[in-house]
């Protein structure tokens, strides 16, 4: 069964970033839609992480806009896209390595609890309530991440490939309607990345979770992408389905440094 891909979720126009003099990102448009793995992809330094950065508001382009389920912004803050449904993980893993995987996922909660600090520390009534769904649905992830036996060991102390697993379940507990990964599989072996794809893929299609990601491992791209979008030195060089990326001219000279 084909999943459905539907309307244009997120749609990035003419997007330009500039630091001093150097260009970032120049006039990149493209979108996104409900429910597709959407690539972003293009050799070192072409402007990918700027991209994403944009689009979760923690650099503010000078030119173009981002609209986000119908509404357009110029630059969005990182408060609001978390807000607005938008979770992203990084390429450097970001988690609190003395804290367990549990408490870990549990700081993905944080935008959804409604109780004051007070209430929260004294756990009474509708807090302690609140506590424990907020618990069911971390113990959800974390048996859908399949790491249920390191749920109480600090993060610190487990291999990499799993705490990019843990990292990925930071963001989902956010309950996001679109996910942006950053390089989601770097660093790791052929087993961990196998591991990596089918919960990328089991996301988008058991939660329905929007995916947007970032990645270098072109086998990864072909296998689990709808529509690729390709960029070179911050500009935009193909867009489309990975068969008409892999075979576009500019792409190939891109990647490996000749023309075909």
């Amino acid at each position: 069964m084909s999943k459905k891909i539907g309307d244009v979720i997120l749609d990035v126009k003419n997007i330009s970033l500039r630091f001093g003099g150097v260009k970032a990102l120049t006039d990149i448009s493209f979108n996104v839609k409900e429910h597709e793995v959407r690539a972003i992809i293009g050799p070192n330094g072409a402007g990918k992480s700027s991209m994403l950065n944009c689009i979760n508001g923690v650099y503010a382009p000078q030119e173009g806009s981002i609209t986000f389920r119908g509404e357009t912004f110029g630059h969005m803050d990182s408060h609001q896209v978390a807000t607005m449904g938008i979770a992203r993980t990084f390429q450097n893993l970001a988690l609190f390595k003395g804290m367990s995987v549990i408490d870990n996922i549990m700081t993905g909660r944080n935008l959804r609890i409604k109780s004051n600090l007070f209430m929260q520390a004294l756990r009474i009534g509708p807090a302690q309530r609140e506590e424990e769904a907020h618990r069911e649905k971390v113990e959800h992830i974390i048996d859908f991440l399949e790491i249920q036996a390191h749920r109480k060991t600090p993060v610190g102390q487990l291999p990499y490939g799993l705490q990019k697993r843990v990292d990925l379940g930071r963001a989902l507990a956010m309950e996001p309607q679109v996910l942006l990964l950053d390089e989601p599989m770097a660093g790791m072996n052929v087993e961990e990345k196998q591991d990596m794809c089918r919960f990328i893929l089991d996301v988008n299609e058991e939660f329905g979770t929007t995916i947007v990601l970032i990645e270098h491992d072109m086998g990864v791209v072909m296998d689990i992408s709808d529509r690729v979008v390709v960029l070179d030195y911050g500009k935009k060089i193909g867009d489309g389905a990975p068969d008409e990326v892999r075979n576009n001219e500019e792409v190939i000279s891109a990647y490996l440094g000749t023309s075909h």
